[in-house]
């Protein structure tokens, strides 16, 4: 993969469902202020992705966070760090599985019903895991076609939006609360994120070290253009863009575009989702791939295709968990269970950035100016929002940080 392949998957990974959904709820807690939200959402994951930067370009294996911390920390973190980035791949992926069946019911209701939904989640995955199967170079220009292809419907509605509302776009000050801006760019953060997969197949990455930090910088600025811009558009068309039910992008191309407009978006929302899984499926199973390179999970999930020279049963086993957790899972579990696994995820690759150069002062990689500074802000601003979960998200971490440290202890009597 090429710098801008490379590029085109960490903007594929992170826009899929969130931005179709999203401006109702950051209206919700800070009101007409919203743009400032995602300016402050942007700086902060724009701090955590140039510390992605620096330590993604000193390896050039599979695996991305998970490997990063392993280096830096040891077995036990990496073997944390890896269960949590897997699950949320998991559950991102089955939320969006979900998502575009709900969708694609506008079109057609009969895959409301159980059976139907089974087989359709069947097709739609089964595809994306053959295409993988025969080649890197297969899923990653399918994920490249379906990124073109989400961005699409996008700018057609960003360009139209402002030529026909945009005379209505007002931001003001808000009167919202502490929690409520926190609660807005974590919700922010969740629709930012997602950009660490487009790092977990680098063993197939053309020039890892020098394209890594391109590909993380051009992405969050072409996302963070999009989504702001989004925004703009749902203020201008409607009048008051917290009351939207669950799609606000097709109310408010409604409003300028009429009936055929909310269904171009409702569409869009559809290419998006599968977009986006189509990035997932070559990322994530990489990362079991690494893990069982590196001898921390069974051996089998590193084995190669004899022909086609891909992990096809790392991505087997993924299509088949994808699959069940988007048959019987939870929308909203997997969301949460996905924030606020990557914002441990997104500290502790921080953290590695200090630890790795102070044990690896020479290495040959991109040095980021005043890179403890940004290393520092980084862990702050992880620490802020974490400090925002419930005890129900607490309970999910707990559960996974247990499943990896069963994992190290069997590992650790395997290997004595």
């Amino acid at each position: 993969m090429g710098r801008w392949t490379l590029a085109a998957l960490v903007v594929n990974s992170i826009i899929g469902s969130g931005i179709f959904g999203l401006p109702d709820d950051v209206a919700r807690s800070v009101g007409a202020a919203a743009p400032l939200a995602y300016l402050l959402a942007a700086v902060g994951i724009g701090v955590i992705m140039a510390c992605f930067a620096e330590v993604s370009s000193q390896f050039d294996a599979a695996g991305g966070p998970y490997l990063y911390a392993r280096a830096a920390f040891g077995q036990l973190a990496g073997i944390q760090m890896g269960w949590c980035a897997w699950l949320v791949r998991l559950t991102s992926a089955a939320a969006n599985a979900n998502l575009f069946v709900d969708y694609l019911g506008q079109f057609w209701p009969a895959t409301n019903a159980a059976a139907q939904r089974a087989a359709v989640l069947t097709v739609l995955l089964g595809l994306l895991a053959g295409v993988n199967v025969r080649g890197v170079r297969g899923g990653a220009q399918l994920s490249n076609v379906f990124t073109l292809a989400k961005l699409a419907p996008l700018l057609f509605f960003i360009v139209a939006g402002l030529a026909l509302a945009g005379g209505n776009i007002r931001i003001e000050a808000s009167g919202a609360s502490a929690a409520g801006w926190l609660q807005a760019v974590l919700a922010l953060m969740f629709a930012f994120g997602g950009f660490e997969a487009a790092l977990m197949p680098m063993a197939e990455a053309r020039h890892p070290r020098r394209d890594a930090p391109f590909a993380l910088l051009t992405g969050l600025a072409v996302v963070a253009a999009v989504y702001m811009l989004v925004h703009l558009v749902v203020m201008g068309a409607l009048s008051d863009p917290a009351a939207s039910a669950q799609r606000p992008l097709a109310d408010a191309a409604m409003r300028f575009l009429g009936p055929w407009g909310a269904s171009l978006m409702a569409a869009g929302a559809l290419i998006s989702t599968y977009g986006y899984l189509s990035g997932q499926f070559v990322s994530a199973p990489r990362l079991t791939y690494a893990f069982a390179e590196q001898k921390d999970f069974p051996s089998w999930f590193a084995a190669v295709h004899p022909k086609f020279r891909t992990p096809y049963l790392s991505i087997l086993v993924y299509t088949a968990l994808v699959w069940g957790l988007a048959v019987y899972g939870s929308f909203i579990w997997n969301a949460i269970l996905a924030a606020v696994a990557r914002l441990f995820t997104y500290g502790l690759v921080c953290g590695a950035l200090l630890v790795l150069r102070r044990r690896q002062p020479h290495a040959p990689a991109f040095r980021l100016p005043a890179g403890g500074l940004f290393a520092a802000v980084g862990i702050g601003f992880c620490g802020v929002l974490i400090a925002q979960m419930n005890q129900q998200h607490l309970k999910i971490v707990l559960a996974v940080a247990a499943v990896g440290l069963l994992n190290w202890a069997l590992v650790r009597v395997r290997r004595s």
